[in-house]
């Protein structure tokens, strides 16, 4: 098999073989090349000790912060390049981090503390490839299982059940039984995980979820999120669904485009719904502000998973205005549509609309795409008139309207506001002249307002 290795990485393993040392291409990269998946990151392993390797490339920059864990990293033109120590590692006492860690001469023992099996290969040019574990054969059979006992690997470091999750949502990997089993079983080790290490697995999973991952994992993510727990079975009792809330929520994460602002807003979109339910005398389930107690709990979770502040505030939105579209398009009007766009962009709104869509296909039963159709159609129409959206479109700013002797402060924001809302509305012609005019009229309403008021 033809690993493609790159020139710049192929020119370091030469200069450690022409040195008496092995070098070894390890792990990701040669999970990826099998697969035919383009590699980003080629990490290397080596028999030479760290002080060894750094001798090895003296002529070189090198990255030595992370020695005392066997790595040396090797500045090229194309970046740096890592270079590990074959090594071992003592029992975990913490599920995170091993008790000790020995530097090894053969490649067997390096692969032996890997966590699943198609992680754990090896090849290098001189030699082949080096898969004591069955990996190959695993990614054909397109079975995901941990290098020994998947008790032990977990126990080690309870993130790698997420890694897992990950794994087989993006490759299409089916965990063997006991694999499966450890997972579900020791899923609360994740508690004690650091939340960013929890959300930056979930990111990677996420793009990449299909129903059925979903559902088969269900445990393993309701430790990691919680919240999601009280959505598992809960049924809606209501004709539109068919579906309890978390299997509807599957259904809608995987209809929505893979974009990490739509991925977790379809994830979180009904996490309030457990709280807000009803039943009338009819046995009709309501869920009245599920989606606005539903947004103040996206925020929370996102904020104790350290989620970027531009994500949550996204997730937020949406989760807060989903089936906002959904009720407009069934008779899409120019001024609401034009409020909504002004409150939340354009980017948001589309967004919106994509949730919406796939919130209505996710019930199971019929869903009718016509009306999102109609709503997005007639916001193109909109947007290519190039609308009035922020005070920046205005043809006139603050400055303009200080030397026209409106003074700086809480009334002059209140004036621009006041002139995009009516600019947007199509009362008001986005005119120099006409603004300014408009300004001088509200503020002498407002101004012997704020003289009285002092």
């Amino acid at each position: 098999m033809d690993f493609a290795i790159p020139t710049h990485i192929l020119a370091i393993m030469d200069r450690l073989e022409d040195h008496g040392y092995e070098a070894w291409a390890v792990g990701g990269c040669i999970r990826d090349s099998i697969l035919g998946v383009s590699v980003h990151d080629w990490d290397l392993c080596t028999n030479a000790l760290p002080q060894e390797t750094a001798q090895v490339f003296c002529d070189h920059r090198l990255v030595l912060a992370g020695q005392k864990h066997g790595t040396t990293g090797v500045v090229t033109e194309h970046g740096v390049v890592e270079i590990t120590t074959f090594r071992s590692e003592g029992d975990y006492t913490d599920n995170r981090h091993p008790g000790w860690v020995r530097f090894e001469s053969h490649i067997e023992a390096d692969l032996a503390r890997r966590d699943f099996t198609v992680n754990a290969m090896a090849y290098r040019p001189r030699c082949g490839l080096a898969d004591p574990f069955g990996g190959q054969s695993d990614l054909k059979n397109q079975i995901l299982r941990t290098v020994g006992q998947p008790e032990a690997r977990f126990q080690e470091d309870g993130l790698r059940i997420l890694r897992g999750v990950r794994f087989a949502a993006r490759f299409g990997l089916t965990p063997e039984p006991k694999t499966l089993q450890a997972m579900c079983d020791l899923a609360p080790l994740l508690a004690l995980q650091a939340r960013e290490r929890v959300f930056s697995e979930l990111c990677g999973y996420l793009p990449h979820a299909k129903v059925q991952d979903l559902l088969l994992f269900a445990p393993v993510l309701g430790e990691a999120v919680p919240a999601l727990k009280p959505l598992y079975g809960f049924l809606q009792h209501n004709p539109h669904h068919i579906y309890d809330v978390y299997t509807h929520t599957a259904h809608v994460v995987e209809g929505v485009p893979p974009t990490l602002p739509l991925r977790w807003a379809a994830l979180l979109h009904d996490i309030g719904k457990p709280q807000t339910f009803t039943l009338d005398q009819e046995g009709i389930g309501h869920f009245k502000n599920h989606a606005y107690v539903g947004s103040k709990m996206a925020w929370e979770i996102l904020t104790e998973l350290h989620a970027p502040t531009a994500l949550r505030e996204e997730v937020r939105n949406l989760v807060a205005f989903h089936s906002l579209t959904r009720d407009m398009a069934r008779y899409p009007q120019d001024k609401p549509i034009r409020r909504v766009l002004r409150r939340l962009g354009e980017t948001t709104l589309r967004n919106l609309i994509a949730l919406d869509r796939a919130d209505d296909g996710g019930k199971g039963t019929c869903s009718d795409p016509a009306p999102f159709d109609r709503f997005e159609e007639h916001l193109n129409q909109i947007l290519a008139q190039h609308p009035c959206l922020t005070i920046s479109d205005l043809a006139l700013g603050g400055k303009e309207l200080m030397a026209a002797g409106i003074p700086q402060g809480p009334i002059l924001r209140k004036l621009l506001h006041r002139l995009l809302a009516e600019v947007g509305d199509g009362i008001l012609e986005n005119d120099p002249q006409i603004l300014c005019s408009r300004a001088l009229a509200l503020w002498k309403e407002i101004e012997p307002c704020t003289n009285q008021n002092k």
